[in-house]
């Protein structure tokens, strides 16, 4: 049996050695040239605990705070359009009700989007009647031209790959976008359809590379994504932590971490050495860094 063992270890220790010195790290993409310092301020759905989120009026004013990267999420009108909302539903944020995917643009534009913003738990609702409206994913292009954005693909009944890449190619926004989204089958489909776009890595690419990690293996990960968006912790497990970081960055890829929002988190995500922050608070963050 000890012979049998060895044998078996050796081939397992011969197994390792082949995938490590097979595996690559990510290439090089140009979207990360254009940030010159690190962490990455993402304003998470334009700063949701400071403007009513994903409206184009919470985009101009983070963008006016100069913060790095845009961040929204992407869904589908009945007429095809993609729209920036983070639910599959109007409910929650609008006066209106319904499924995105069963509404035209035109629908959706009649809704007070900020409808019910608040930040003292419903007593008042500030930007209530002020026209803010839902927007589309053009419209952000048109008003920010330019402006780097993360833009996660929600799992909606019909595929907004095509629409999203030529979106992308039709405001030369292939190095200025990062896609992001939980759903395996959504970001493999989107490679195929747009690679020269950079992308983060799906749920079971980070559940992959985090198991790895923790047995010390994270050298023979080949990934096919630029970044590892996060929360610190998932089901009980500690995922950004030292080890974490410096084995993404092993594997040329960033670890950006969502969603800390209070001074003492963000300050703690800060001193972890983390490449991007994605936060409501993108005003607080900025101060924090001194920006």
């Amino acid at each position: 049996m000890k012979k049998i063992y060895s044998v078996l270890l050796i081939l397992l220790v011969m197994l390792l050695i082949g995938l490590r010195l097979g595996a690559r790290p990510a290439p090089e993409h140009p979207f990360y040239a254009q940030f010159g310092q690190t962490p990455l301020v993402i304003a998470h759905q334009g700063g949701d605990h400071v403007w009513p989120g994903e409206t184009l009026y919470a985009y101009q004013q983070a963008a006016a705070l100069g913060v790095d990267m845009l961040e929204g999420d992407l869904h589908i009108t009945a007429d095809g359009v993609l729209i920036l909302m983070h639910d599959e539903t109007v409910d929650r944020t609008t006066n209106g009700s319904g499924l995105i995917e069963e509404m035209t643009l035109a629908e959706l534009k009649n809704l007070d989007a900020a409808y019910w913003w608040s930040t003292d738990d419903g007593k008042t609702y500030p930007y209530r009647g002020q026209g803010l409206t839902v927007a589309s994913l053009e419209e952000l292009f048109q008003t920010l031209p330019g402006y780097p954005v993360n833009l996660e693909i929600k799992k909606t009944k019909r595929s907004i790959a095509q629409p999203l890449c030529d979106l992308l190619r039709q405001y030369n926004m292939q190095d200025k976008a990062l896609i992001a989204s939980f759903h395996d089958e959504r970001m493999a489909e989107f490679r195929e359809i747009c690679p020269e776009v950079a992308t983060s890595g799906s749920r079971n690419e980070v559940k992959e590379f985090v198991i790895l990690n923790y047995l010390f293996l994270g050298g023979i990960y080949s990934p096919s994504a630029t970044s590892l968006q996060v929360p610190e912790r998932d089901s009980g497990i500690l995922i950004v932590r030292p080890a974490f970081i410096s084995g993404a960055k092993r594997r040329n890829m960033q670890v950006h971490v969502w969603t800390p929002n209070t001074r003492e988190e963000l300050q703690h995500f800060i001193d972890l050495g983390v490449d991007g922050i994605i936060t409501d608070r993108p005003d607080l963050l900025m101060e924090l860094l001194g920006r």
